[in-house]
């Protein structure tokens, strides 16, 4: 076998990629691809630890080994940079979330007869393959699988896909179901019985109309730097809190000790209120459910966080309005932040600390930073989705 049937990578979608450019499924670096088409294996494969591994499409790489996961994940970035002709002065190692970690999770059901399927879906398919163990959730999500898959016997319609929707909060697990029937007592009091016995924070269902509570004690939250932020239904939270921990930790590395400091794309406060203590904080947010519970949850705490309802894509900030501050945080969805990318170019602000879930976008906004006139400082790769192909990431530019 020549060097040309060396695998010296692992391509975006999660293939290994030969020195001559060749895509193979369940390729690692490493490995070597025969001439009759079979795999070789290398030094840098690892036993799946899952029994779903190569059916479900919540893993593509549990077949990788520590250090070769973390350098695919640093790879993707290196190679979206470069893709787009922009050079960090570091791409630091990257800093992935360990098992058993995630929690939250969209799952689908589908109820045939008396038997329900719950899972993720198969990769690249509508198909969902029943779970039955899972190396990614946290442990007491993973425990509400079987309790759902028998409440659903009794409450999902027959041949329909149910999407639910797990993730934990500071009083327990939040637990959404859509696309189910629950008319009459029977249906309710299952419900409630159901949240009552895995003391859930919050029990909602929506049966077509819109989401309807049918359980929640307290108001559910969830915290940043110690202050409660009472949080819509399934409120976008980072994956895990270790990938938290990492971002947060990167953007305040990033914008240091400078004053006043605009959180555009805020959500419900993940940087703003981890960053407010000591400084002024202007948090910008499109979702006004998100925007409200951040609201709320300064106001409580009287940190000097003033909030905006503001779609920055239809209206980003200017730079007259940019340049009051000392630095930008920005946590665009996946599209990116292209158009207030174009008005930051623009602008004076000394430091931008940029968080992305799409390490594309978040190239080609990069490009657009560097042209006008910020350099690249370093880009902290993150993988939040173990074993999977998303990649995540916080950087820091500079005038």
């Amino acid at each position: 076998m020549n060097d040309a049937a060396l695998i010296e990578r692992i391509a975006a979608r999660g293939d290994g990629v030969t020195a001559d450019g060749r895509h193979v499924a369940g390729g690692v670096p490493g490995d070597r691809l025969a001439a009759d088409g079979t795999l070789v294996p290398g030094p840098n494969r690892a036993e799946p630890v899952c029994r779903h591994f190569g059916k479900c499409g919540g893993c593509q790489l549990q077949h990788v080994a520590e250090a070769a996961l973390a350098d695919f994940v640093r790879d993707r970035v290196v190679g979206a940079l470069a893709a787009q002709q922009v050079v960090a002065s570091e791409v630091l190692p990257a800093l992935l979330s360990p098992p058993r970690s995630r929690r939250r999770a969209a799952l689908t059901a589908i109820r045939a007869g008396k038997q329900v399927a719950l899972g993720f879906n198969a990769a690249q398919s509508n198909q969902i393959v029943d779970m039955r163990e899972c190396a990614l959730l946290l442990p007491d999500l993973f425990s509400l699988v079987a309790p759902i898959r028998t409440l659903l016997a009794a409450i999902a319609p027959q041949r329909r896909p149910v999407k639910i929707k797990l993730q934990m909060l500071d009083q327990g697990a939040e637990v959404l179901l859509e696309g189910v029937r629950a008319d009459g007592l029977d249906a309710a009091m299952a419900l409630q019985d159901f949240a009552g016995a895995h003391a859930l924070a919050r029990l909602a269902i929506d049966q077509g109309d819109g989401l309807e509570t049918v359980w929640q004690p307290e108001p559910p939250t969830v915290r940043f730097d110690g202050i409660a932020v009472e949080v819509p239904p399934f409120a976008f939270l980072q994956p895990t809190a270790a990938g938290q921990a990492a971002l947060v930790e990167a953007v305040a590395c990033a914008i240091g000790d400078t004053g006043a400091v605009a959180d555009l794309f805020a959500g419900v406060g993940t940087f703003a209120l981890s960053v407010q203590a000591g400084r002024k904080v202007y948090a910008a947010e499109g979702a006004r459910d998100a925007v409200l519970a951040l609201t709320s949850a300064a106001n409580r705490a009287r940190a000097l966080v003033a909030t905006e309802h503001r779609d920055l894509f239809r209206r980003p900030l200017i730079p007259a309005e940019l340049d009051r501050f000392g630095a930008v945080i920005l946590d665009p969805p996946r599209a990116g932040a292209e158009e207030q990318v174009k008005q930051l170019a623009a602008s004076a602000v000394p430091v931008v600390a940029y968080v992305s879930c799409n390490p594309a976008s978040f190239a080609r906004d990069a490009k657009a930073l560097v042209a006008g006139g910020y350099a690249l400082d370093w880009v902290q790769p993150v993988g939040q989705f173990r074993w999977s192909t998303h990649v995540e990431l916080a950087a820091r530019f500079s005038r």
